[in-house]
């Protein structure tokens, strides 16, 4: 499936950050994208993965850094695909040390 934007709802409690986690569409080693603003507790927050430049095509996960915590990656990749509209959404929910990353939905 492919999406043109990542955005994690934050429902912990903590501060969590977003970062994508892109491998060529050709294979190869994933190299990670930081957007580093601060996603505090209840706040949500969106990114175009091409601001970060990710290549288009890229197959993309989403791995939420968790300030003073356990960090955690996305099972699912989707394909970057400038322009397609579609954004993928995140909720994380627990405590820095238990926490959870679900896909609430791709739309």
């Amino acid at each position: 499936m492919n999406i043109e934007k990542i955005s994690l709802k934050n429902g912990g409690g903590f501060v969590a950050k977003l970062h994508v986690i892109a491998a060529p569409a050709t294979g190869g080693d994933g190299k990670t994208y930081p957007d580093n603003s601060d996603i505090p507790l209840g706040k949500e927050h969106t990114v175009d993965l091409a601001s970060l430049g990710v290549p288009d095509g890229s197959k993309v996960k989403l791995k939420a850094i968790v300030v003073w915590g356990k960090d955690n990656e996305a099972q699912q990749a989707f394909t970057f695909e400038k322009g397609c509209g579609k954004t993928a959404r995140y909720s994380i929910t627990g405590t820095t040390l238990g926490n959870e990353l679900g896909l609430i939905n791709v739309s």
